[in-house]
């Protein structure tokens, strides 16, 4: 009887006894589904014996990274077919972590039924029983940043949950900010930048909301209509211009605000920014009643497929990585339902996790195009995915992070957008400075973004979140430094003269 058990598994595939079908469930199941099943199903329960059975295992295969990214990795196919074809040592390292791959499947796959091969273990269900509100519904503007929100109905994240969710697609920015108010629905897709408003009361009354995660970093562009082609150079040239935004607190508001001060322009009086639903700029651009749009897409992308515009920039050659969008929900309704709140926090992070992978963004294309979702041709919304896209020019463009789904909620996203709250004054009252300060800018949000709990839940996820809450922030014209947003501002001030 051998004693090695690399060779004792050897002699097992031999005899027959280790099947095929078991050996391909490695294959199938990737990274991310194991931590889920190994951590949220078996760690997760609190037991202390199979968590210890689990970190041996990993520990023989070299270590946890290596025993996900050798035995379930999206290229796990690969690295079994070259180990069996190359040398005896490559071999025993196969079947080592073939071994260990086996035995995490079938731990996984533990108080289920069915073979392990045909089980994944990533759909085992969550117990909702802890759930204070199962049948949920989720609001949604019909745009590529909504992608978790969305796909996470059509993919299941949700219903992984425990959760019965309709996912409510909504017409307006402020449609969504006046249903919160009104507690119509459990949770919302919102712009970064309004659970800061609402929560001062800038726009609004004074409503709490908070931010759980960012849905989406890039995502934006600025598009101009055909009929300026060859005229716009640069900020200047944008001058007496009719500008399309989604919202007047929106991330696109503040960055064409912040591109055309660049160019010298005030954005209060050289050209006029106006809210336009993003439903609607495509028909506003072609009937000329806005000359340009910093819109999310797909609407962007859309205007190039309707030949009735061209993206001049995207969002992320202003500041690559901001944020853009949010998932939310009102203190009132957390307060409620905090574990429900935990779960569907979540299932949205996970789905985030999901989309970050390129190599699922064709797949979500085609999930969230239709009429229930975006209402959008598929290959229009698998062009902002994917980043391979027609820029209207007559350039094909190949920018893989045009769109990105880092959900981490950074501290120094929240001082940013306070301290162009503040720059700008949207209201035109004074109210802003009253209620941002130089010593409010931490507080705001410390209390507004979730950053500690969406980490903590990334971690349970098996994702790997930055540690830090906050950090330096590269734009193209300057440099964020979070420590003291005040002093940013008036250095954009003194800078730029607006």
């Amino acid at each position: 009887m051998p004693q090695d058990p690399v060779d004792m598994v050897d002699d097992l595939i031999k005899m027959g006894l280790y099947k095929d079908s078991q050996l391909r469930a490695a294959d199938r199941v990737n990274a991310h589904e194991l931590r889920k099943a190994l951590f949220l199903k078996q760690v997760g329960r609190g037991d202390p014996q199979r968590e210890k059975l689990i970190l041996a295992l990993c520990k023989q295969a070299g270590g946890l990274e290596n025993a996900f990214a050798a035995a379930f990795g999206p290229q796990a196919g690969l690295f079994f077919a070259d180990s069996i074809r190359n040398s005896g040592t490559t071999r025993r390292e196969f079947l080592r972590n073939m071994a260990v791959g086996a035995a995490l499947v079938t731990l996984a796959s533990c108080g289920g039924n069915g073979d392990p091969a045909t089980q994944d273990a990533a759909d085992a269900p969550i117990d909702p029983s802890a759930l204070e509100k199962t049948d949920i519904q989720v609001g949604f503007i019909p745009i590529t940043c909504a992608t978790p929100i969305i796909m996470s109905d059509p993919l299941g994240f949700y219903e992984r949950y425990g959760f019965n969710a309709t996912t409510v697609r909504m017409p307006s920015w402020g449609a969504v900010r006046d249903s919160a108010i009104a507690g119509e629905l459990d949770a919302y897709h919102m712009l970064a930048p309004m659970p800061i408003a609402m929560t001062l009361g800038l726009g609004s009354p004074t409503f709490g909301v908070r931010l759980a995660s960012i849905q989406n970093i890039n995502g934006q562009a600025i598009t101009i209509a055909e009929r300026h082609r060859g005229n716009v150079n640069g900020p200047e040239d944008f001058r007496g211009f009719i500008i399309g935004v989604p919202f007047p607190y929106s991330m696109h508001n503040l960055l064409i605000r912040y591109y055309l001060a660049t160019g010298g322009l005030n954005p209060d009086t050289d050209v006029q920014i106006r809210p336009v639903p993003p439903p609607d700029s495509i028909a506003q651009l072609i009937a000329g009643d806005i000359d340009a749009m910093l819109m999310p897409d797909p609407f962007n992308q859309r205007a190039v497929f309707e030949e009735a515009g061209f993206i001049y920039m995207l969002t992320k050659d202003l500041w690559n990585g901001h944020p853009c969008c949010a998932f939310t929900a009102s203190d009132n309704w957390i307060e409620a339902n905090p574990n429900s709140f935990r779960a569907l926090n979540k299932a949205i992070l996970e789905a985030a996790g999901y989309a970050r992978d390129p190599g699922n963004r064709a797949e979500i294309a085609a999930a969230i195009s239709g009429r229930a979702y975006l209402n959008q041709p598929q290959e229009v919304v698998e062009a902002v995915l994917t980043g391979n896209f027609e820029d209207g020019l007559g350039n094909t463009q190949s920018v893989p992070d045009r769109i990105d789904f880092d959900p981490h909620p950074w501290q120094s996203f929240a001082k940013w957008i306070s301290s162009q709250l503040l720059r700008w004054d949207l209201q035109g009252d004074g109210r802003v400075s009253e209620v941002i300060t130089s010593d409010t800018f931490n507080s705001i949000g410390e209390e507004i973004f979730l950053t500690d709990l969406a980490r903590e839940l990334a971690e349970e996820l098996g994702q790997n979140p930055p540690a830090e809450n906050s950090r330096e922030e590269q734009l193209a014209f300057d440099t964020f430094d979070p420590s003291d947003p005040a002093a940013y501002v008036q250095s954009q001030i003194d800078t730029f003269g607006v």
